[in-house]
């Protein structure tokens, strides 16, 4: 038997819980990037290896994408929008977070929570890069060629095009009169 909880969380939830990410992110300011990602990584395999809610493994996907636009060479993140995501990384360095990890059906709660609140703030980029990783996927089982290779640029240049592409149709489509 499983039992579904919904609740929502106030404007101070949400202050609290911010307050909790800035104190993260200064404590963690004498540790690499390198370690803050394997920091939130360590967190990512600890949830996968346990049966948690759907909902905390929804968030997980969301953490492994923010790993991913940072480690992702082909996706050159600006230096601004890597500093963002990294200090929303940071929460995960902290030892001491609010629901002690350990505690069953609970423990990632607050992890899943502030992975939320990052992924909100930071929605279009992760969209762009989850596009991104699709375009390169299908474009390396499509040219054959691996996946590293392609990068953001390319990935650009074809939407450029497809929007060019979008353009000219719906042009056809209007007659020519300029209001297509």
């Amino acid at each position: 038997m499983s039992m579904k909880i919904t609740f929502d969380l106030s404007r101070s939830d949400l202050e609290h819980f911010k307050q909790v990410l800035d104190r993260a992110r200064d404590a963690a300011q004498d540790l690499s990037q390198k370690q803050i990602i394997e920091n939130a990584s360590k967190v990512l395999s600890k949830v996968n290896s346990t049966d948690t809610s759907d909902f905390i493994r929804d968030q997980m996907n969301k953490l492994e994408t923010l790993i991913g636009m940072v480690i992702d060479d082909g996706w050159g993140l600006e230096d601004e929008d890597r500093r963002r995501i990294v200090n929303a990384l940071a929460y995960f360095s902290e030892a001491d977070d609010l629901i002690p990890d350990h505690i069953p059906g609970l423990g990632f709660l607050d992890d899943a929570i502030v992975i939320e609140m990052v992924a909100q703030e930071l929605k279009h980029e992760i969209q762009a890069y989850r596009d991104f990783v699709v375009f390169r996927a299908a474009e390396s089982c499509r040219l054959g060629e691996d996946a590293a290779e392609l990068n953001k640029a390319t990935w650009l240049e074809e939407r450029r095009k497809q929007l060019h592409s979008r353009m000219r149709r719906r042009r056809r489509r209007g007659g020519g009169r300029g209001d297509g």
